[in-house]
């Protein structure tokens, strides 16, 4: 049975490779956290408050949906992003995105979802690549989610201009 997890990027020049490369990459000390993910899961993607380099103007969103479409293997060579080496990754497939600046703010909706049990300390839970997903969770970020969202075509050239990094920007 397929699962759904937030998939939680904290980084403008990540979000933009993931958008882009259609592919996620998991530091190596991650790698038994992320091996469960297989083929058919659902991805629910976050990019944090401070992904933009802005915490106090920018919200962490729910600013796409994919899936993943590969098993998780060792990356060999590893591939670095926004100045990280990530040792293992998988193909995904973005099927939904939000405008720039747009998706679902989580904040608000912390009390209400399941995933976060502590909602006073809640943030704890999103220092790690993926946080599984309760099926009634992921029911309504995805219909939140649906109400704003493209296509990765409509959508990706806002993220790729936001990004920082000189190769961000790099054509689709």
């Amino acid at each position: 049975m397929s699962g759904t997890y937030l998939l939680i990027l904290g980084h403008g020049e990540a979000v933009a490779w993931v958008l882009r490369e259609q592919r996620m990459a998991f530091p190596a000390r991650r790698h038994a956290e992320v091996s469960r993910l297989e083929p058919g899961d659902e991805l629910l993607v976050y990019a944090t408050r401070g992904a933009w380099n802005n915490p106090t103007r920018d919200r962490g969103r729910v600013i796409a949906r994919a899936t993943v479409a590969s098993p998780v293997t060792v990356l060999d060579p590893p591939v670095t992003v926004a100045g990280r080496e990530f040792a293992s990754g998988c193909r995904i497939r973005v099927t939904e995105l939000a405008p720039f600046g747009g998706g679902v703010e989580l904040a608000p909706l912390v009390p209400e979802l399941a995933a976060f049990p502590d909602p006073a300390s809640w943030s704890v839970r999103l220092r790690r690549p993926l946080l599984a997903l309760p099926e009634q969770d992921a029911a309504r970020l995805r219909g939140l989610l649906a109400e704003v969202a493209g296509t990765r075509e409509e959508h990706l050239a806002g993220y790729l201009e936001h990004a920082t990094g000189p190769r961000a920007a790099r054509a689709v």
